[in-house]
């Protein structure tokens, strides 16, 4: 079978590791068992039917897979996943797809890495912000925007991580290229914006080797703080024509640790965006826009080109469910596409098994059954006689 569909990732795992683990359970499945002799016969066929290598190629053999853009272990939600020929499309959801997320951060801290997974770079204050500052900020990233890669990204340079060079203090071989997306829509989930009443503990400081907090030294590295605040393209045309004002005020640095509270004030809301936008440097950067700093604490993509979290995506639970529940959905959506409701097919598969399982079940004959007690005789007797009774 070949094809695209989309699966959840969970929190807490990579996405090559959950592909894996969606690829054993297709490769040891029957659902995919003629694809699979068919491709041990031409690999046994390419060293020669006598080879030993040969013969361990192709009992390694598994479903030819791929994915259609990376979530990172910290994030979950949809993942696109080509199989077999469907790996040839996936081209198109890694370059040309439009991606809704749904975030949250905590305002008040910067990491090195943007989420809650880096070091503490700085600390600032919040007590300045309101709900309507979020709300305007909002409409600033909205359109045509620059926006520059995370230095602690995947990215590398002459082979060494982008993250060495910042610990290390040292300048950047090249400078990393600011690239052009697109921010469709941003929006601020009012329900508990800048509500404290969540359960993310801000990030503790780390004491560095001679018992300064870390974030002492990290602020100070110019390669952290050389990310310059880019807003889109039509909210500084517009800005233009109004004459409103499009430079920020400076952050207040907080300096005693000591000061900041355990719990951090919310900021969460959706973004429609297309493919290549750091989320994480987008928190980071409304952050900035409001005179203070963020990171991110929680991602869940829920919409990827024509894939929904909510309607036409698998979970790993429906895979590790029998086959024949799952089989069948599959090839409707490799058939048909987003067009197939999973829920619904998988609910209604579930069902359809559950009955066949029943059908199947060896009904007993009176020889077959076990002799019913005399105290069991007296109770459906005495059942009886109440309904006659009656």
């Amino acid at each position: 079978m070949n094809g695209i569909f989309a699966v959840e990732k969970p929190y807490g795992v990579s996405s090559n590791k959950f592909l894996q683990q969606i690829n054993n359970i297709f490769t040891n499945s029957t659902i995919f068992g003629a694809d699979l002799a068919e491709l041990r016969k031409r690999k046994l066929a390419g060293y020669g039917k006598n080879s030993a290598r040969g013969l361990k190629k192709a009992n390694k053999a598994k479903v030819k897979m791929g994915h259609g853009g990376t979530l990172d272990p910290l994030a979950s939600g949809v993942l696109v996943i080509g199989v077999g020929q469907g790996t040839k499309r996936l081209q198109g959801y890694l370059g040309g797809s439009t991606k809704l997320y749904d975030t949250e951060a905590l305002l008040g801290a910067a990491t090195t890495t943007g989420d809650s997974e880096g070091e503490v770079i700085c600390r600032t204050e919040v007590d300045h912000i309101t709900k309507e500052m979020c709300l305007q900020t909002a409409k600033k990233f909205v359109g045509e925007l620059i926006q520059t890669p995370p230095l602690f990204s995947a990215l590398k340079m002459n082979g060494k991580p982008l993250y060495e060079y910042a610990r290390e203090g040292k300048p950047l071989p090249m400078e990393i290229k600011p690239r052009t997306v697109q921010i469709y829509s941003l929006e601020v989930e009012e329900s508990d914006l800048l509500s404290s009443d969540h359960d993310y503990k801000l990030k503790e400081s780390v004491i560095d080797e001679d018992g300064t907090p870390l974030e002492s030294k990290l602020s100070e590295n110019l390669l952290l703080q050389s990310d310059k605040l880019h807003f889109s393209k039509q909210f500084m045309e517009l800005a233009f024509q109004e004459d409103f004002r499009t430079d920020v005020d400076p952050p207040h640095l907080i300096k005693d640790i000591s000061v900041q509270p355990l719990k951090a004030p919310l900021l969460h809301f959706t973004a429609k965006v297309s493919s290549g936008t750091y989320i994480r440097s987008l928190v980071s950067d409304f952050g900035k826009a409001l005179s203070s700093s963020a990171y991110m604490v929680k991602l869940i993509r829920r919409k990827q080109g024509e894939w929904d979290l909510d309607s036409n995506c698998f979970t790993l639970k429906d895979f590790q469910e029998n086959e024949e529940i799952w089989g069948p959905v599959l090839k409707k959506v490799f058939e048909h596409g987003d067009e197939i409701n999973v829920l619904e097919e998988m609910k209604r598969s579930r069902e359809k098994f559950v009955q066949s399982e029943h059908q199947e079940q060896p009904v007993q004959t009176s020889e077959e059954r076990p002799e019913e007690t005399s105290e069991a005789n007296f109770e459906a007797t005495g059942k009886t006689d109440e309904k006659l009774a009656a």
